[in-house]
């Protein structure tokens, strides 16, 4: 076992956060959510997505969003795009990044985006062969690496296929999705040294939801093997409109005073990103999601 020298979070609470959220957020303050985050030290910001607005209507003005933040030197804003259309949109507003999704499951594919997983990387593939020549960076996710709501078990073997795939086909980094917060540490750990065979662990991330409250513990044995990236949420927001009972993300608050706990520098103003997420979760009418924020006078 050997974990990270450093850690470097993925902050996804602007999209995969505020996705699920029923509460609608006007986009000046989405705008101003990425701007108190940008200012936490973080390096990685999901700032939202473009998909269509029939999907996900609480993303219906990337657009708007993505132009009226205020990019800092040294943090990626990446964005999440379903094709070739998305991926044009993002560029218009000056996107730099963008990130792709599939599944580990069929299942899921088809109740998600309406194809198989072959079709859904399929519809991608033009995505990754014009960020290439843009010169632009592209991240993949692969959702239920540890279960789906519709099919149940998913063969450690589909995982290891579609993030080796992903990889191949240009993602310089991959993240691992437990997106109805199924998944125990020997589980999560089995998974990701799967996966790790095939693809290099420098280009693998973690995504793990906190629905039977196994986050924490969960990225923490990803670590013992190695993974130094991780992907969470402020204030714990979030959830995934496709999969029925999945739970907020692990709140980067949480993550953050974990780490810490490790000695292991995320770079992360863990008082500024507590303040930021209590912000947030009024402005969402609810208690904060996470625990350290709760136990923080």
């Amino acid at each position: 076992m050997s974990q990270p020298s450093a850690v470097r979070i993925v902050e996804v609470g602007p999209r995969d956060g505020l996705q699920n959220e029923k509460t609608m957020i006007p986009a000046a303050a989405k705008i101003e959510l990425i701007d108190r985050l940008s200012a936490t030290g973080l390096r990685s910001i999901e700032a939202t997505s473009f998909v269509s607005p029939k999907w996900v209507p609480q993303l219906a003005d990337a657009a708007e969003v993505y132009a009226g933040i205020t990019r800092r030197p040294g943090i990626a804003y990446p964005a999440l795009v379903p094709n070739l259309q998305g991926y044009e949109r993002a560029r218009a507003v000056g996107v730099e990044e963008v990130a792709v999704f599939t599944a580990a499951s069929e299942a899921f594919n088809r109740k998600n985006i309406n194809a198989s997983i072959d079709e859904s990387i399929e519809r991608f593939l033009p995505v990754l062969e014009r960020a290439a020549a843009d010169g632009v960076r592209v991240r993949g996710y692969v959702s239920t690496v540890l279960g789906c709501p519709y099919q149940g078990e998913v063969p450690l073997a589909d995982v290891v296929r579609v993030a080796r795939r992903l990889h191949a086909a240009g993602c310089y980094e991959v993240s691992l999705g437990d997106t109805i917060g199924i998944g125990t540490p020997g589980k999560a750990r089995a998974m990701l040294r799967a996966v790790a065979a095939e693809v290099p662990m420098a280009a693998l991330a973690i995504h793990f939801h906190d629905t039977r409250g196994q986050a924490l513990a969960n990225i923490l044995a990803c670590l013992e093997v190695g993974v130094a990236v991780v992907d969470s949420a402020v204030s714990g927001t979030g959830g995934c409109p496709y999969a029925p009972g999945a739970s907020g993300n692990v709140a980067s608050e949480d993550v953050v005073f974990m780490l810490e706990g490790l000695g292991i520098p995320t770079g992360v103003d863990l008082p500024a990103l507590v303040d930021t997420g209590r912000w947030l979760s009024a402005l969402l009418g609810r208690i904060p999601g996470s625990k350290v924020t709760l136990a923080s006078p």
